[in-house]
């Protein structure tokens, strides 16, 4: 069995991959501190100096392998050096996970219930200085990082001590080098500063009310006199033919490209706002994750927020937890007690139904899913992602094959009604159902009562019956209907939730999305500076500041 843990380099998270193995496995530590040495050298590369104290907790798996996140990979493996609890790691490789380096603890892996302290030396990473943008009298030179930081579902402490130290490069007075304001930081935003023995200007920040989870971004501006400039990144230059035709060509090309550009991103945004799950649980571990409902799959298979809604709807309606009682408004009325076996996403979905508003009921059917979706997230740790989709997928269609095998109409909707939950899980759910049932005589299933109040109010006896066979060998008679009614019936009823309930499917699941799958915030130095001078905002690989990311997410 392998396991990783690593820090990404936009925003971390701790995933382990496994091998040879399909067990779900647990994963729960504290980071007691974190330390680190960011040191800008005299070549104007930098060095990155980590020592970070985990605490595994007793029922935890060991972590034997640490991944440090990166700037880029343009550093020498063999320059490096690490150790754990003092011994020498001699397993350092290029990470499969991250840019950045895997550290193989071997048999000295940090075992449940244990302390472990992980020290990392990377002497030297190009590449990660930049022309600042400030007025300054003479050109300067900028960097920005963020820390590592790690998923909250795996760091059980609240606040570690965080110390962050930037050490520039000897030859200039305090008064010359300017400090970033600390994005998100809990401590002093001013640092203490000196000079070293070495005669370098450093900055230093502190706190012990740090978040292992959370992104912090530091950075620092120096008179670039200070490295060659060679190691400074520059935009490469535009060139352009001085003949007019051409340059005409040229910026109709351009205005053309950034036209689309500018429709791809407002589709792409609009698209985004429907991604709900969040990107870690795509990365991919080994083997299916089996066991979960079909509504666990809809979520993972990201099936629209609506259709999963109906589902939990015709599954607590199926179990006789509620029935509705009008159709437009969708109003339930509750059973009690509650019917055993009841799932907590069930359990939920009923309680919003109680809010006394439409608004209520729609941000509690929000937080229903945002659980839902966490669950699913957490269900899915150290298992292939890949994988599994295609496992629920290959059931969806057994499940279909299933119905479309049977030809006796009484037959055929009692099979339908047995695996209805899986076939839902099919994005043409709409079409299939009504191409399976189109052109044969069909019944309901024996919960429709509780679904439709109009089947209710005629009693139930609006057409023919035929006697049926339930799971126990009890024969029950249900009404029968031609296959298109039912097809439309099961349609409609999929419509009018979405409508009544959900409304702008965009903008309820935009919702979620905000808080399961956020947008990543580019980091920016905000406008603040130390030392009296100018400061530089900047996101990653930007033009204006280095934005050399020591940790954070691929």
């Amino acid at each position: 069995m392998v396991k990783r843990f690593f820090g990404f380099l936009v925003i971390a998270f701790l995933l382990f991959a496994q091998s040879g193995s399909v067990s779900a496995q647990t994963y729960l530590f504290s980071v007691e501190e974190t330390q680190l040495f960011v040191t800008v050298n005299d070549d104007g590369t930098m060095g990155f100096d980590y020592t970070i104290t985990f605490i595994n907790e007793p029922s935890a798996d060991a972590i034997d392998f640490v991944d440090i996140g990166l700037p880029n990979t343009n550093y020498s493996l063999g320059s490096i050096t690490a150790e754990v609890d003092g011994k020498q790691i001699t397993n350092i490789e290029n990470s499969p996970y991250v840019t950045g380096i895997a550290l193989g603890l071997g048999s000295n892996a940090i075992r449940p219930g244990s302390r472990g302290v992980v020290h990392v030396n990377i002497p030297q990473v190009k590449n990660v200085l930049y022309k600042a943008t400030n007025e300054e009298s003479e050109p300067y030179a900028s960097m920005q990082f963020s820390p590592n930081y790690f998923g909250s579902e795996y760091v059980s402490n609240e606040k570690m001590k965080l110390t962050v130290t930037i050490i520039l490069p000897a030859g200039m007075t305090t008064e010359e080098p300017r400090w970033f304001k600390p994005t998100n930081w809990p401590g002093e935003e001013t640092p203490s500063s000196g000079i070293n023995n070495a005669g370098q200007v450093y900055y230093q920040w502190t706190t012990t009310q740090a978040s292992s989870s959370r992104e912090y971004t530091f950075g620092s501006s120096f008179p670039m006199r200070l490295v060659p400039e060679t190691a400074i990144v520059t935009e490469p230059a535009l060139e352009i033919n001085e003949d007019s035709i051409i340059c005409l060509c040229f910026s109709s090309f351009f205005i053309l490209i950034f036209g689309l550009g500018f429709y791809q991103s407002i589709w792409g945004a609009k698209k985004r706002k429907l991604k709900y799950l969040p990107p870690k649980i795509a990365i991919e571990g080994h083997g299916i994750k089996r066991g979960l409902t079909a509504v666990e799959a809809a979520i993972l298979l990201e099936n629209p927020m609506d259709k999963v809604l109906t589902m939990i709807l015709f599954s607590v309606i199926k179990k006789g937890a509620a029935e509705v009682t009008t159709k437009d408004p969708l109003e339930l009325k509750i059973t009690d007690p509650q019917p055993e076996g009841m799932r907590t996403y069930e359990t939920e979905f009923i309680e919003a139904f109680k809010a006394d508003t439409p608004k209520a009921r729609t941000k509690e059917l929000q937080a229903v899913m945002v659980s839902l979706v966490k669950l699913v997230t957490t269900k899915m740790k150290g298992f292939s992602h890949k994988e599994t989709v295609k496992y629920y997928e290959t059931i969806m269609e057994k499940a279909w094959n299933m119905v479309e095998a049977v030809d006796t109409p009484d037959v055929k909707v009692a099979k339908y009604d047995e695996v209805m939950d899986w076939t839902m899980l099919d994005r043409d759910f709409d079409k299939r159902t009504q191409t399976v049932f189109v052109g044969t005589p069909q019944f309901y299933p024996m919960w429709w009562g509780r679904f439709d109040p109009s089947y209710r109010s005629a009693g139930g006896v609006a057409r023919p019956t035929m006697p049926i066979s339930g799971g126990s060998g009890q024969t029950f008679s249900v009404p029968s209907l031609p296959g298109s009614d039912f097809a439309a019936s099961m349609v409609s009823g999929m419509q009018s939730f979405s409508a009544g309930v959900v409304g702008n499917i965009t903008d309820f699941t935009s919702t979620i999305t905000n808080k399961t799958n956020p947008v990543p915030v580019s980091t920016s130095s905000g406008g603040s500076r130390g030392g009296g001078g100018s400061s530089c905002a900047c996101a990653c690989a930007c033009a204006g500041c280095a934005c050399a990311c020591a940790g954070g997410g691929r």
